[in-house]
This record gives structure tokens, sequence and C-alpha cells, in this order.
């Protein structure tokens, strides 16, 4: 490439459009029948599939120590298994360009986390971005938000619940979790630490999904949100090492932005003039919070 500063926008740009279709995928899934426990246990299985395979070639290894197995463990419940759940229960009658929107609350959410805990300090202006970012959930939780009716308000909540266990997840890894842990490796321990924790679940729910052939729109739905979340997550903490985090942050716009018109193609969604305002003050709450570093990061490239 001739200008090798515009390899990190490339990849911002397809991490977050190949992400944001997720929640598409996701309630392709569950309209087609698919019971959310079963999608959270392929979720979690799949994923860790694929990112064992990449380990294989990078020769890095999830640890299986009794103290990593035990984090693992606690980071699944966490960052998978729970929020996964709740996610896919909320697709079936949340709209994917409404999930979309939710998910960028979680650096919202992470930093007002981060300033209580005294990880990070007082700032008027992201904290400002914090309140523009509540306005926002608060508009799409007005009456008028969707088509579906105030009826959609309880689904909203749940995706709401599901953004704040990733908020939690990231604060723990953040103060928890040394410097220099190779975050592949961590993330298939987690992920497969997941799928083993909610199988009985699946089981006692009658809940589990099966990929036999011939496959329906649901299996081609886990296959494809397997692969696609586990290499965006790849390519993720790829742009971390590349540009740093300051900058890959900004892949939670596109994200956003994507998941939206994701969205729209595939399902026709059409949204009421408070989606729309709020996906632009979501947008505005998410560039006051992040910080103001990206240009010194990419200046480093």
């Amino acid at each position: 490439m001739n200008n090798p500063k515009l390899w990190p926008y490339i990849l911002v740009g397809l991490c977050g459009i190949i992400w944001g279709s997720t929640f598409s995928l996701a309630r392709m899934a569950t309209t087609a029948g698919a019971h959310p426990l079963g999608l959270t246990f392929w979720q979690g299985l799949g994923g860790g599939i694929v990112l064992l395979v990449i380990c294989m070639f990078r020769r890095r290894w999830p640890v299986l120590t009794l103290r990593h197995c035990g984090l693992y463990l606690f980071l699944g419940l966490l960052g998978t298994a729970g929020p996964g759940a709740l996610y896919f229960y909320a697709a079936t009658h949340v709209p994917a360009g409404v999930l979309a929107i939710t998910i960028a609350t979680v650096p919202l959410m992470t930093y007002g986390g981060s300033w209580l805990l005294r990880i990070e300090a007082f700032s008027p202006r992201r904290m400002a971005g914090i309140g523009i970012g509540l306005l926002a959930i608060v508009l799409i939780l007005a009456p008028d938000a969707s088509p579906l009716g105030p009826s959609i308000a309880l689904w909203i909540l749940l995706a709401l619940l599901a953004c704040l266990a990733y908020t939690i997840e990231n604060i723990y890894i953040a103060m928890r979790i040394p410097h220099g842990t190779d975050m592949i490796a961590l993330l298939c321990g987690m992920l497969f630490a997941a799928a083993l924790a909610i199988l009985p679940l699946v089981l006692a729910k009658d809940a589990f999904v099966s990929i036999a052939f011939p496959w329906s729109t649901a299996q081609w739905c886990i296959v494809a949100m397997s692969i696609v979340s586990s290499v965006a997550y790849a390519m993720f903490l790829y742009l971390i090492q590349l540009a740093g985090p300051v900058f890959a942050a900004q892949t939670g716009y596109v994200i956003t932005l994507s998941g939206v018109f994701w969205g729209i193609a595939i399902f026709g969604e059409a949204h009421s003039y408070w989606v729309w305002l709020a996906l632009g003050l979501i947008l505005i709450g998410f560039a006051l919070v992040t910080p103001r570093r990206v240009e010194q990061q990419l200046a480093e490239v």
C-alpha cells in the first residue's frame, strides 16, 4: 500500500461493517425459530473454534491452569453467555438497527464506571457525552420510537442490561488483566468456557439448535455469526496493536452506523424520526466520550 497511514482507517471500516452485521444475523436467526439460549451456546462454541484455529497458526494457546480456567469462566459468563442470551432474546422483538444503537452505550457506561472507580479522571466534556447518550436512550424508549409500539421498551432495556454486562467486563479487564496478556488466547478460552457454562441450561430448556444438514436460515446465521464476530474481534485487537486503543475505539461509530443500515438493507426497517435523532445523539455522545489522542497515535504508526 502506497500510504500505510490509510491502513488503520481501512481496518476500522472493514471491522465495523463486518461487526455491524451481527445484529441482523441475530434477528434473522431468532425469527427463523432458533432459541436464544441455543444461539448463545453456538456463539461461544463456534467462536471458540474459529479463534482456536487462529491460535494454532499463531502458536499461542489459552493457558489452562486452574486460575486461568476460573478467569475464562467468569469473563465468559459476564462477557458472552449473559449478555449474549439477553441480546438474542431482545433480537426477537427489537429491530436490528435499534440494537446497533444500544451497543454504542457501552463506551459511555465504561467511562462513567471508570470515573466512579477513579480509573479515569473527571472530564466535563466526557460527562456531557454520557448525558447526551442517556438522552438518546430516552428518545429510543419514547412511545413513538418504533413501529412496534410501547411494548418494545422492555426488550430495549434487556439489551441495555446486556450492555451493562459488557461494560463491567471492560472495566474488569482494564483493572485486573495484566498488560501484555494475549487477548486472542484469552478470548478463545472465554468463549469455550461460556459455551460449557450455558450448555446445562440449554439442555434443561430444550433449547439446543441442531446444526445437522440440511441447513436452514438459522444454521447459516449461526455459522456466519461465529465467523463474523470472531474475525471482527481479532481485527479489532490487531487494530489496537497497530494504532492504539483510542483509535481502535472509532470502530464503534462504524459498528453502530452499519448495524442500522444492515437492518434497512436486510429487513427493510423503517425508523421513526425519534430513532434517527437518537442515532445522531448517541454518535455525538460517543465522540465526546472518546479521548482526543487519535492524531497522536496515528503519527506513531
